[in-house]
C-alpha cells in the first residue's frame, strides 16, 4: 500500500514540475483543425527567411489552355 502512496506522490510531483516548467504555453484545448488550428513552422520560416522583393522575381508565365 506504501508502494502504491509513493507512486502516487512521486507522479503528482512529476506532473507539478512539467506544469510550472511550461507555465502559460501549455494548450488543453486538444486538437485544431481548419482556420483555428496554428500553423508554427510556417511562422518560424518565414520570419526567418524573408521573401524576395517582386522586383527581382520573375514574371510568372500564362498557363496554357488545355489540349483535347
Amino acid at each position: 500500500m506504501w508502494k502504491l502512496a509513493l507512486g502516487f506522490v512521486v507522479f503528482a510531483a512529476l506532473a507539478l514540475f512539467v506544469i510550472f516548467k511550461a507555465g502559460d504555453s501549455v494548450d488543453m484545448s486538444g486538437e485544431k483543425h481548419g482556420a483555428d488550428a496554428v500553423h508554427a513552422p510556417e511562422e518560424t520560416k518565414s520570419a526567418a527567411a524573408p521573401a524576395a522583393p517582386a522586383a527581382d522575381a520573375p514574371a510568372a508565365a500564362p498557363a496554357a489552355p488545355a489540349e483535347k
